[in-house]
């Protein structure tokens, strides 16, 4: 990507070696409190915990995402279009048999957050889940997007809310590639109405008041 912004932390990259095993850490590379906060063409690098999506309404836009570990995380009501997604756990943690990419917080059925992704890219090297619950109503759309074959079958997993497991909204539509097969998903994941799927797809989900339109730089 030309002209790529980029926020990175190497903390612990490689893990450093500790009683003979090599621990990954959460060391966050951004964290986005502000709300109608836009990023264009930016770089985030980490291995755990890269980006704190925080909370406020965000739009990214043909970003670079880096990470092995709940690389994008928080409670924020985003969408992501047009990034690229980029698994590294195998290449600085090989012994992690997998990782995961999102950890979404949504807190409750009125809490308007969740990640959408649009037209992404997920590449990289080893296997992982597209995400785990970070909070019991977690929200993760993945719409029209490319998943490469680093996607472990199941896709998606409850982590400390296993029995809450209906109240999440874990959506893949569209997508293609060889990670793209949900026949062997969860069988919690949610389908949705082509006007409930728009809803949270059209930037209207976090522009409802023009907020984009406006900014002084676009895409």
């Amino acid at each position: 990507m030309a002209n790529l912004r980029y926020e990175q932390n190497f903390y612990n990259i490689p893990p450093a070696v500790v009683d003979g095993k090599n621990p990954v850490v959460p060391a966050v590379a951004a964290r986005i409190y502000g709300d109608k906060s836009a990023f264009y063409f930016c770089g985030f690098f980490g291995l755990q915990d890269t980006l704190w999506d925080v909370e406020g309404r965000h739009y990214f836009y043909g970003c670079y995402i880096e990470g092995g570990i709940d690389f994008i995380f928080g409670s924020g009501q985003s969408i992501y279009e047009r990034c690229q997604v980029n698994l590294t756990l195998v290449k600085y943690a090989p012994e992690y048999p997998y990782g995961y990419i999102t950890a979404q917080g949504r807190n409750s059925s009125s809490d308007p957050s969740g990640f959408v992704f649009k037209s992404c890219e997920f590449t990289g090297f080893g296997k992982t889940y597209l995400g785990r619950a970070y909070g019991p109503y977690s929200r993760v759309i993945i719409y029209r997007s490319v998943l490469s074959d680093l996607i472990i079958p199941a896709g998606w997993d409850a982590w400390y809310y296993v029995h809450q497991e209906y109240n999440f909204m874990y959506v893949e539509h569209g997508c293609i590639g060889a990670g793209a097969d949900t026949s062997g998903r969860v069988p919690w994941m949610t389908k949705l109405r082509t006007a409930q799927l728009n809803e949270f797809v059209n930037l209207s989900y976090i522009d409802k008041d023009g907020w984009i339109d406006k900014l002084p730089i676009q895409p």
